[in-house]
């Protein structure tokens, strides 16, 4: 009865632990593996411990080139939609127009839509345009995407905002750019940042919608797939692994400024 009566006090604990271990699970043996040397072209069954692919990762021809513009094309993607998010974000809150309404309901509907869907769709917009397929159309597809989980991520801090501590600004004789560099950036930035990183994240990661329109181009989610199809080489566990390593980090520092900033705020 005693553990019961504890798996009961700590049920929601438990099943978090048990999510948490689930969703981490794969970049475990992502990890694992990379410090795998398989006998053949497949990284699936364990051998022995090897260094040789940490030591070179970039051993596999075409495999840091297409990293790198994935990482270019993420950069862009979230710098374009970061900035039209922002705008778009603040205009549906903070003014009344026409089909304001309906914008905001158009803005949810990327993220509903199915990815094959609006992969298509824009395919057929650049032939129509006859726009050559390469890397500007995944940059511009990718930017249109991301865009609507910029402007989600910012829309919910701003409507957040309290609108007296511009109004305090203002009286004290701040200018509009002013108040806006020094009151309202400031504390939409932490809306800002989440949209910025969930739009890297989305455009770098993404396969479907950058397959339809990338043509010759090879980002690093296309040389995975086609990787696949022939046996995956360890460089890409490796390149996973510093990528979940360097993820976890950026949220660990981040955890570490906040709380910081909160003990100095309560001092």
């Amino acid at each position: 009865m005693s553990v019961l009566r504890w798996i009961r006090r700590n049920l929601i604990v438990i099943a978090g632990l048990l999510t948490l271990a689930y969703m981490i699970l794969p970049n475990i043996v992502v990890m694992v593996f990379s410090f795998n040397k398989p006998n053949g072209r497949f990284n699936y069954a364990w051998q022995q411990f090897s260094l040789d692919a940490w030591k070179d990762p970039c051993g596999v021809a075409d495999l840091c080139g297409s990293l790198s513009l994935s990482l270019q094309i993420a950069f862009w993607a979230t710098l374009g939609a970061t900035a039209l998010g922002t705008a778009v974000a603040f205009a549906l809150v903070r003014y009344r127009f026409r089909a304001r309404g309906a914008i905001s309901s158009l803005i949810f509907l990327p993220m509903a839509m199915p990815e094959v869907v609006m992969a298509a769709s824009l395919l057929t917009l650049f032939l129509n345009m006859g726009a050559e397929l390469g890397f500007w159309t995944v940059l511009i597809a990718h930017i249109m995407f991301c865009l609507s989980f910029v402007v989600t991520a910012v829309k919910a801090r701003v409507m957040s905002m309290d609108p007296r501590l511009e109004e305090a600004a203002r009286d004290l004789y701040a200018g509009p750019v002013q108040t806006f560099v020094r009151v309202t950036l400031p504390i939409a930035a932490p809306g800002i940042a989440a949209g910025a990183l969930l739009a890297f994240a989305l455009s770098f990661d993404d396969f479907i919608i950058t397959n339809f329109n990338a043509g010759s181009t090879v980002t690093f989610p296309m040389f995975v797939w086609g990787s696949a199809q022939r046996g995956t080489p360890v460089q890409i566990n490796v390149i996973g692994t510093a990528m979940f390593v360097i993820a976890v980090l950026m949220v660990l520092v981040g955890q570490l400024i906040a709380s910081r900033r909160k003990s100095n705020a309560r001092n």
